[in-house]
């Protein structure tokens, strides 16, 4: 998404927000980015607001890309929103990928506590990483084996081919061969275009929960190209001193979605169809209380 339409996209956003507010309540407002995953994650926020403070929570889910999420969460567009630690090193921070976790989370807890008043809670327990992925007749476990089998008919979401920690550096990184450009598509898109012989490589993410429904492999990056990606809530400071139980109703979901159960939960809205909301509910129910 161009500067144009995103700055457009934000502008709507802010009026909705400058309008909530002259109600005699203003709710907390959770945004997501636009794929499964950060939809279901933006629900279990939301609900998790709820249930712990009893105020009102406005919803802008599936908004778009990265930075159009971040533009909204320092506009004061939405309060929260659920983003990876490597995403926002490399993409938002314009700064090179470490391999350290805690260092990576230390980075850019601090950075965007300075530059933009933004609080990084600490993760949910999941790395969802990029995850480069074959069919399974291949007969491949790593990138490197990949490189040198032959050429690629590769399959992309919009923002892996643009973002720094992304395509180019990948091909640089493993000297893979591609035939013809990279076919650019919606996340949603990648696996059936697998299954259909569209494409014979996709670039997908490791908690998918559409893994589990294909006779695919996912390629060891042997050479630990791509940085961690922990997932946690990035909340305005702001919303923080408003709402004094909110940093603690966030902390109480840390630690709590290691990558099998979001995996799963992944898989219960792609592979069975339910609701994002329902199973956000479900899963927030079965947490003992801390």
């Amino acid at each position: 998404m161009d500067r144009a339409k995103i700055f457009a996209r934000l502008s709507a956003l802010v009026l909705g927000v400058c309008l909530a507010g002259c109600s005699r309540q203003t709710p907390i407002v959770v945004g997501s980015k636009n794929f499964t995953e950060q939809v279901l994650l933006g629900e279990i926020l939301a609900q998790q607001i709820e249930r712990r403070l009893g105020v009102p929570v406005e919803r802008k889910l599936d908004l778009g890309g990265t930075l159009l999420a971040h533009e909204a969460l320092v506009a004061g567009a939405i309060d929260v929103y659920p983003e990876y630690t490597g995403t926002a090193l490399t993409t938002v921070l314009k700064q090179p990928g470490r391999r350290d976790p805690q260092a990576v989370f230390e980075a850019v807890r601090d950075a965007y506590r300075h530059q933009w008043q933004l609080d990084w809670i600490p993760p949910f327990g999941f790395n969802n990483t990029f995850a480069i992925i074959v069919r399974r007749d291949e007969k491949l476990t790593t990138l490197s084996e990949a490189a040198k089998s032959h050429s690629w008919r590769l399959g992309v979401g919009y923002e892996f081919r643009q973002r720094p920690d992304g395509l180019d550096g990948m091909l640089k990184t493993y000297n893979l061969r591609l035939s013809g450009d990279p076919v650019t598509m919606d996340l949603g898109l990648l696996y059936s275009a697998l299954d259909g012989r569209k494409v014979d490589m996709i670039a997908a993410n490791s908690t998918d929960g559409l893994i589990a429904l294909r006779d695919v492999a996912v390629l060891e990056d042997d050479r630990r190209y791509f940085p961690p990606y922990q997932c946690a809530a990035v909340v305005r400071r702001a919303t923080l001193a408003r709402y004094p139980g909110l940093g603690a109703a966030l902390r109480e979901l840390s630690d709590r979605l290691p990558d099998p159960t979001m995996r799963r939960l992944n898989y219960e809205v792609d592979g069975e169809h339910h609701p994002a909301a329902q199973v956000a509910g479900e899963f927030l129910r079965s947490l003992p209380r801390r």
